[in-house]
């Protein structure tokens, strides 16, 4: 049997927020994702499950408990070596594509791959080939202010995807676009996550998406429960 890509084991997370002083957000918590699939975190909003895909994507520290990405155990890493397992084991997409304002489509992708040490020809040709993958290879030249919602949003899900991680992070995706739009920025993501065999944890609002992944998640009283 394939190892989880992801697995979380008591993960414990609480902030100190003025009176009454310290709120915990996560208690206890453990998740696991097996490799290809795809995974629907269902919360209320301030449920904390911006918080769990900060810890489950190295973002963010838990103050207890394990994260396990591809079988490495990430809590007993350097920081340097935090920050590299994260550049290349993870892909984050948001709510808001934060797509880099003053370079285009295409070049918001080859750079997290230069980061990552990849000639620039290398990732050049991949980037073109992920713009190619969601339909907006035509509008690889073209800075984020000239394309459409969807199109942003498909160009970050090519930069999340740019060095080729195991695990795919995203945080209400589509939560920012019309209903038509972001079922079709969904269907998108879906084959995109089918055709490379990642994991993903996909956070959202949309009952009707959630029900369409493998299966659902509920985050409750800082627990994790079937949806």
């Amino acid at each position: 049997m394939n190892k989880p890509v992801l697995e979380l084991k008591g993960i414990d997370k609480a902030y100190l927020v003025g009176t009454p002083g310290e709120v915990r957000v996560l208690g206890g918590l453990d998740l696991s994702l097996s490799e290809g699939e795809l995974v629907a975190l269902v919360a209320p909003s301030g449920a904390g499950k911006s918080t769990l895909l900060h810890i489950a994507g190295l973002l963010d520290s838990a103050d207890a408990g394990t994260v396990m990405i591809a079988g490495e155990d990430a809590t007993r890493l350097s920081d340097r070596d935090r920050t590299a397992l994260r550049r290349t084991g993870v892909g984050f997409v948001y709510q808001f594509h934060h797509l880099l304002p003053e370079f285009t489509a295409l070049e918001n992708i080859v750079l997290p791959q230069l980061a990552a040490g990849v000639a620039r020809g290398a990732a050049g040709v991949r980037g073109r080939d992920l713009l190619a993958r969601v339909g907006v290879a035509a509008r690889a030249n073209h800075r984020p202010a000239a394309l459409s919602g969807g199109e942003q949003q498909r160009v970050a899900f090519c930069r999340a995807l740019a060095n080729g991680p195991r695990l795919l992070l995203a945080d209400e995706p589509t939560g920012n676009l019309d209903p038509a739009t972001a079922d079709q920025v969904f269907e998108v993501l879906m084959a995109l996550v089918r055709d490379t065999g990642l994991s993903a944890l996909i956070a959202t609002h949309n009952l009707e998406i959630a029900a369409r992944m493998d299966r659902v998640v509920r985050l409750e009283g800082g627990r994790l429960i079937a949806g």
